[in-house]
């Protein structure tokens, strides 16, 4: 299994933040980069990532690899995704857990899956291709979701993990997300945690999300909550050090107060 670092605590490198994050030093300890954002052939863009690349760790964290889709892998997509590896050298590469798309069409949002066998064995050897082309291992993410499939077998935790154990790839462990999906389908977050193999995960993704009265929505729009935050210290205290990254992509703050949400999960990990 391929051995990550422990990058400490970061925060998504978005363009609102680009001229403070060149201006100087930081207590953030690495950045997460869109990896849709950057696979292009010049601009101000990649001139950014390049000149954070050389102060700071980074990872790229893709939306669109759509690895639960019926559709043949996009080949294009991987060898722009391969370009952007070998020249941003991130320390991994992730995306998500889902499918985005079907028929060539682009949902341009991050879908559940049924949770079968069936569904396990396409994801497992879609995951070997992705592996093999691009040479290195990736993580894949749980999403939030909001509706289940009277169909599923397993519940959303073990198809991570038998994903990640079979496939032999890594997982990003968003604690939001698993909050937000226990609230809304009625399950135990905590449960969710005992199952993941600690041992697999890489990352931990922390954000904010928005309560529309029926349903929690994720939206990476505020604060990480206090049951976030506390699900975070179960969390840590079970899989250990691994990078933390705070995710905020909605109604973005300031820099100052984005480095302060990563700087109380520092101070969380240390506790725990």
């Amino acid at each position: 299994m391929t051995h990550v670092p422990d990058l400490g605590h970061g925060v998504g490198l978005r363009r609102e933040h680009f001229e403070r994050v060149l201006a100087g030093p930081t207590s953030v300890d690495w950045f997460e980069v869109i990896s849709e954002n950057f696979m292009v052939k010049g601009g101000r863009p990649l001139h950014v990532l390049e000149r954070v690349r050389r102060d700071y760790p980074v990872a790229l964290h893709g939306v669109s690899l759509s690895i639960g889709s019926t559709d043949p892998i996009d080949l294009d997509y991987l060898d722009r995704l391969r370009q952007l590896v070998v020249r941003a050298e991130p320390a991994w590469v992730s995306d998500h857990l889902c499918w985005t798309g079907v028929g060539g069409h682009n949902a341009h949002d991050l879908l559940p899956l049924p949770y079968t066998e069936e569904a396990l064995e396409h994801v497992v050897a879609r995951v070997g291709a992705v592996q093999e082309h691009l040479g290195r291992r990736i993580a894949l993410e749980n999403v939030s979701t909001y509706l289940s499939f009277a169909g599923s077998t397993m519940s959303e935790c073990e198809f991570l993990a038998e994903v990640a154990v079979r496939a032999d790839c890594g997982i990003l462990l968003d604690v939001n997300n698993v909050y937000v999906s226990a609230v809304n389908h009625g399950f135990d977050a905590e449960k969710y945690l005992a199952a993941v193999p600690p041992e697999r995960v890489w990352q931990v993704h922390l954000a904010g999300h928005t309560d529309r009265g029926s349903h929690l929505l994720d939206t990476h729009s505020r604060h990480v909550c206090d049951e976030v935050w506390e699900l975070y210290r179960t969390a840590t205290r079970r899989i250990g050090a691994v990078a933390s990254l705070i995710e905020w992509d909605e109604d973005i703050p300031d820099w100052d107060t984005l480095e302060a949400e990563s700087l109380r999960a520092r101070r969380l990990r240390q506790e725990a």
